[in-house]
């Protein structure tokens, strides 16, 4: 199978990119709460498919306590972290950590925990928080 490889990419046959995901979370204490370092694995593909921000909500997907806009592709750096905040929470409060594809939207491969006890993966249902992705900050427009 492994000559083959090659040429199902060249027809459009090739394997399936991973899905985007939130692989890491440290959270560092900041002015206001903590700022977050956030590890991204997403296939990003240039300006048409990339992922354009993470962002910090509730469990329940109903309240965005941050934001953390993307403005260009990272296709060349995978997996990448970028840090931001501050994220005005607790130790104790348990957050999601998501991340948002341009131009499908939410990934549903997130991190849910808090400061104090750490991160774990988490699977979010089809549709949670889908109304906090009209909120800003959003992006303007993608660098490259």
């Amino acid at each position: 199978m492994r000559p083959l490889l090659p040429l199902l990419a060249l027809l459009g046959l090739g394997l399936a990119s991973p899905p985007p995901k939130v692989l890491h979370v440290k959270a560092e204490p900041a002015r206001s709460g903590y700022t977050f370092a956030v590890t991204l694995r997403t296939p990003d593909a240039g300006c048409k498919r990339y992922a354009d921000w993470w962002e910090v909500t509730d469990t329940d997907g109903k309240h965005l306590f941050y934001r953390r806009i993307l403005w260009h592709s990272h296709a060349s750096e995978q997996p990448f972290t970028r840090s931001g905040g501050p994220v005005p929470i607790g130790p104790a409060t348990v957050v999601v950590v998501r991340l948002h594809m341009h131009p499908e939207g939410y990934s549903p491969l997130a991190m849910k925990g808090s400061v104090q006890s750490g991160f774990l993966p988490v699977k979010l249902p089809k549709g949670f928080g889908a109304a906090l992705e009209q909120l800003p900050p959003q992006p303007e427009d993608c660098w490259f």
